[in-house]
């Protein structure tokens, strides 16, 4: 029962993250095989997004990139870098990538894992806001509700 609850929170947490981060979800779709088409793209956007997070997790370790990376980053890098790269490198020379042996793939991408600096992609850590005190105001002093409620 705990592994099914498991998966299920997994494909959830996956439907939460392309609909975050890579516009899975968009509202002036109004036709259901333009929302399926779209959410097919977001959902190859999100394989993408695995295997980075599975390159880096096998260099700098599955807790760090688990709690520490933040999806909305690293997704917003991926945008503006494959727009340079798609413009700067000809297609041709992609084609080496989809005849690499899925081994070599995977070491290619580790050794490029390595040498991210995770720093730019990691989580704000949460900030505790500290409300300021009221300033007391001797022109308007403080009268609780209950005294004013009793006529006093």
């Amino acid at each position: 029962m705990m592994q099914l609850y498991r998966e299920r929170w997994q494909v959830e947490g996956l439907f939460l993250s392309v609909t975050q981060n890579f516009d899975g979800e968009i509202k002036t779709l109004a036709y259901p095989q333009a929302a399926l088409f779209s959410f097919t793209l977001a959902l190859m956007a999100y394989n993408i997004l695995a295997t980075l997070k599975a390159a880096l997790a096998s260099v700098h370790g599955v807790g760090k990139i688990e709690a520490a990376l933040s999806d909305f980053y690293v997704v917003d890098e991926l945008q503006g870098m494959c727009r340079g790269m798609m413009i700067a490198i000809p297609p041709h020379l992609w084609q080496g990538f989809a005849e690499m042996p899925v081994v070599e793939l995977a070491d290619f991408l580790q050794n490029l894992a390595a040498k991210v600096n995770l720093k730019r992609f990691l989580k704000a850590p949460p900030q505790k806001k500290k409300k300021p005190s009221p300033k007391y105001d001797l022109k308007h002093p403080h009268v609780s509700t209950a005294k004013l409620l009793s006529g006093g």
